[in-house]
């Protein structure tokens, strides 16, 4: 019998088969959950790497930005699923004025983005999701990165972190009484396309390599997965607005 056997489970921002949330969509279907994957952008590219699952599910479109496509967004997903049970929030993005050490200089219009897309869709795709998880209640699962410390050239992606920590504790006071879950898993570096991408991101690299007591492994999405499963199962029945740490236990220690 799988963790997730019987749920359905809506999972965002699969890009390639090194994003988190294409090891937490592996995982949920191994553990026996229906899943649907949401894609923004190159759809034909979500799509092929949805077929490497287990069981290649539908992929719908998904703009956390567009209010359209939120509003159409449970209508969307009814057609394949009667309900959800799960939400995976893997969003994040910001432009690269926003990051590389220009946190000083950065403009509004950037910092807006950032936000918008990293922070502020947490609530909007929540409530997107809100009409198939009334009645039943669930959890929503997102992914975090300490937002606890000021990170070299992190910048104002780290702010939106805080702001979508924030933001989760809110949400779990107020889904609440829909018996909706709402935490975050705070993983460690992973060598991902979004990763990859902050400028000075090698500096991650030493850091965990230096402090983590369990040692840390960037090409190893499973810890973090796992969580996030755990997560949306029905083993963490009264846990809410928590951020669960999957870093090998940097954020426990000091230099």
């Amino acid at each position: 019998m799988g963790l997730l056997d019987g749920k359905r489970i809506l999972v965002t921002g699969v890009l390639t088969d090194s994003s988190i949330a294409f090891h937490v969509a592996r995982i949920a279907q191994e553990q026996g959950a229906a899943v649907v994957l949401t894609g923004f952008g190159r759809l034909s590219l979500v799509e092929r790497i949805a077929r490497r699952l287990p069981d290649p599910p539908p992929v719908l479109e998904l703009d956390v930005t567009d209010p359209g496509q939120l509003d159409s967004l449970a209508g969307r997903v009814g057609e394949h699923v009667d309900r959800l049970d799960g939400v995976v929030h893997a969003v994040a993005n910001a432009p690269a004025a926003a990051l590389g050490g220009n946190f000083l200089n950065t403009a509004w219009d950037d910092v807006s983005a950032a936000l918008h897309v990293s922070t502020y869709s947490l609530k909007a795709l929540a409530m997107a999701a809100l009409p198939l998880m009334r009645e039943r209640g669930g959890a929503i699962v997102g992914l975090d990165f300490d937002a606890s410390l000021a990170w070299p050239s992190y910048d104002w992606m780290g702010v939106a972190k805080a702001g979508l920590e924030s933001c989760a504790r809110y949400l779990a006071r107020y889904l609440g009484e829909h018996r909706i879950r709402v935490n975050l898993v705070a993983a460690g570096p992973l060598r991902t396309i979004a990763a990859t991408s902050i400028p000075g991101f090698e500096r991650f690299e030493s850091v965990w390599g230096e402090r983590a007591p369990l040692g840390w492994d960037l090409g190893n999405h499973e810890p973090a997965a796992r969580a996030c499963v755990a997560l949306l199962s029905d083993w963490f029945p009264a846990t809410t607005g928590e951020i669960v740490h999957v870093d090998g236990g940097v954020h426990a220690v000091g230099g």
